[in-house]
């Protein structure tokens, strides 16, 4: 089995979007990210695209390697810091992450999507899959009352 590991940020396309490629054009490889970037956007963001790991930088070359061999095998991996990042997304769900209060924050000064990606060096893609978490985080049903229950709970000032 095919295993790539890649980082979430690159020059030319981020890394969900090039997840998402890869997965086209090699459907039987499996993506173990391998990044410094650990927010709960991120992290959501690359494992929606099909990532089937994700570790830190930091990890010690017997824990990549072991990663590696587990990805292959089909197995899950997720470094403890991101494991513990995910399970408190699913305890508290209704918190934004940073970068998703950094789009909430573009999205109130009137920023359209390509604005909003390009200001945060991600893809419109994945601006839109971010705006559909906090959509639903906030039971909102488009931007402008996104903005509003941003405000309201004191999300946005």
């Amino acid at each position: 089995m095919d295993v790539v590991v890649m980082d979430l940020h690159m020059p030319r396309l981020d890394g969900p979007a090039a997840i998402g490629r890869l997965r086209e054009v090699a459907p039987l490889a499996r993506v173990l990210v391998l990044s410094t970037y650990h927010t709960d956007a991120d992290i959501v963001a690359a494992v929606e695209a099909g990532a089937a790991g994700y570790l830190l930088k930091d990890a010690q070359r017997p824990e990549l390697l072991a990663a590696v061999r587990a990805t292959a095998a089909g197995q899950a991996v997720l470094a403890p810091p991101v494991a513990a990042r995910l399970m408190g997304r699913v305890r508290h769900p209704e918190t934004l992450a940073q970068r998703e209060l950094e789009l909430l924050t573009l999205v109130a000064r009137g920023d359209t999507n390509r604005q909003a990606a390009a200001a945060m060096y991600v893809s419109e893609a994945t601006v839109k899959a971010w705006l559909q978490l906090i959509f639903d985080k906030l039971g909102a049903r488009d931007r402008a009352s996104a903005v509003a229950e941003a405000y309201r709970r004191g999300l946005l000032t």
